[in-house]
């Protein structure tokens, strides 16, 4: 397993090794050892799981203390934009995001700290994605970003005016008026 470093501290991809041959692939997906061996020290406590198809944009989502979230993000199926905002007021990049293509194909999985923004966007006809939290979900604590924030500009390679966005997610404040707590 490695891990390479974005220019956001803190965030970084996680790439497994990947054992195959005639019959296939095997890797570790998660392992607390050899993430503890990349000083990685996270008690993930629940997995969750969604299934979207192309077009399906969701988040930005984030929680705010004390139940903020640490999530561990991969893809199962298929192929998304995966994009984390910096909140932590006191970061040099605060206010700065991050996105990276993951797919089933590319095994890369994200690590988005407690202390982001999160949300994705299906490229492929369906996507499966599955990530780990180090925290349970709490709804009083929960905040959001819009989407299509013209201060983040965030490029989600899709058409906006195509996205299949929830209710929820549309009526996300801005970036200047979230109620982050980082």
């Amino acid at each position: 397993m490695k891990i390479e470093k974005t220019f956001i501290k803190d965030l970084v991809i996680v790439e497994p090794i990947v054992f195959g041959d005639e019959r296939g692939y095997f890797f570790e997906a998660y392992s607390k050892t050899k993430f503890t061996d990349l000083g990685i020290d996270i008690e993930f406590v629940q997995d969750n799981q969604s299934f979207s198809k192309r077009g399906t944009l969701r988040g930005l989502h984030y929680q705010n203390p004390p139940f903020a979230q640490t999530k561990l993000v991969r893809v199962l199926q298929g192929e998304i934009i995966d994009v984390a905002v910096d909140l932590r007021k006191d970061s040099p990049t605060y206010g700065k995001h991050f996105g990276v293509k993951l797919t089933a194909e590319n095994k890369k999985q994200l690590l988005v700290p407690q202390g982001f923004a999160h949300g994705f966007s299906v490229l492929s006809e369906t996507a499966v994605v599955m990530y780990k939290c180090d925290q349970f979900y709490n709804k009083q604590s929960e905040g959001g970003i819009r989407f299509d924030d013209p201060t983040l500009n965030i490029d989600w390679g899709m058409d906006l005016a195509d996205a299949i966005v929830s209710e929820k997610d549309l009526v996300l404040p801005n970036f200047a008026n979230c109620n982050s707590q980082f």
